[in-house]
């Protein structure tokens, strides 16, 4: 991994804290998130603290300091799925997955977004996984749409 991260980070040599975002950008696209250990690279070859770095990437949604499941699970908590039970499936998908929004499983199988919209009000609420949308559902469907991820675990 280290080599991918400095091949980065090459790339972007005279990067200052104000045109950070694009490395960033760059490394979670290669790895999937932002480990530890390229902040710490980032930080070395730029000659900034890791908490300069942390600061510019907590700012913004997008970051992720740990890599997604193999299924990624998005819930939509927008307007109409709010109202529409939403924040019980919240519920429901942490109390199953044993884990809370923004965190992976153990097993690197499953991950937790909540998202504002997913532009599918009209079918709330809103699921999807690897971005495949379940819409309609109820709390109680969740089981067996995990369940079915874990049996299928090359595609959902």
């Amino acid at each position: 991994m280290a080599d991918k991260i400095d091949i980065i980070i090459k790339k972007h040599l005279n990067v200052q804290r104000d045109t950070l975002l694009p490395l960033l950008q760059d490394i979670q696209t290669e790895l999937g998130y932002l480990s530890e250990e390229a902040i710490n690279r980032i930080s070395v070859s730029l000659n900034l603290p890791t908490s300069k770095i942390y600061g510019v990437a907590t700012f913004y949604d997008q970051f992720r300091f740990e890599p997604r499941g193999r299924f990624h699970l998005q819930i939509c908590h927008g307007t109409a799925c709010h109202i529409n039970n939403g924040g019980r499936i919240i519920q429901e998908a942490e109390r199953l997955l044993k884990i809370k929004e923004g965190q992976t499983t153990r097993d690197g199988m499953f991950s937790i977004e909540i998202v504002n919209c997913m532009g599918a009000c009209g079918l709330s609420p809103v699921i999807a996984i690897n971005d495949k949308y379940y819409h309609g559902i109820e709390p109680g469907d969740l089981k067996e749409i995990f369940e079915k991820c874990k049996d299928n675990s090359t595609s959902v």
